[in-house]
């Protein structure tokens, strides 16, 4: 059964769990998955021709934008845990004769890999996400600005944890030259959310000191 299949009960209950999966991967992109969400629901509640009229181009930007978003984190939330299981399966794999270790080895790369780049990918997600809630704030709906404070919290987290994620699948990969790729994209996306999260902590303390 597909995670965001699930209630939110079943899939707490089965995250609490002594399971592998789902894990912090899966975490991570659910977080980024609400975080855009609340940054659509400010849109949504700022979609008033009357008082919004000015900002109304890029207040419909930003929704749509943080809609797809939205869908492209919810379907992350099983990629994860599902790249993580290929990792468990090529574990598994026969190691009786030279020629299965070989080709074990090879597959467990293959999918550490795969599990590196998918909380990768969630990070830089995550980090369109922030901007986008930095975005709204100023231009949304006032009573809404909480709710759009609250989507750059839950963006800029789930950067963090899924960064955490490719940082320990690294750990495992015995590719210098990928690895070192991957890192340097790790430290950029990091370097920019620093900047954007520090620009979007300095808007909600001018609007709630």
């Amino acid at each position: 059964m597909m995670l965001v299949k699930k209630t939110v009960r079943s899939f707490v209950t089965e995250l609490a769990s002594d399971s592998a999966t789902p894990g912090g991967g899966s975490a991570s992109a659910l977080a980024g998955c609400l975080g855009a969400a609340l940054t659509t629901m400010v849109c949504n509640l700022s979609l008033d021709e009357k008082k919004f009229k000015a900002e109304l181009p890029e207040i419909k930007a930003i929704h749509d934008q943080a809609s797809k978003l939205q869908e492209k984190l919810l379907v992350a939330v099983d990629e994860d845990a599902n790249a993580f299981k290929e990792v468990m399966a090529a574990y598994k794999l026969a190691k009786t004769t030279e020629e299965e270790k070989a080709a074990r080895l090879e597959t467990i790369q293959n999918a550490m890999k795969k599990a590196s780049l998918m909380p990768l990918a969630v990070a830089g997600d995550c980090l369109e996400t922030l901007k986008l809630a930095r975005r709204i704030l100023p231009i949304g709906n006032a009573n809404a600005a909480s709710d759009a404070a609250v989507a750059g919290l839950m963006a800029y987290a789930a950067i963090q944890g899924a960064l955490f994620n490719v940082k320990i699948n690294l750990g495992f990969i015995k590719d210098t030259e990928f690895c070192a790729e991957i890192r340097e994209l790790v430290d950029e996306i990091s370097a920019e959310a620093k900047i954007e999260n520090a620009a979007m902590e300095e808007a909600v303390a001018a609007i709630f000191p």
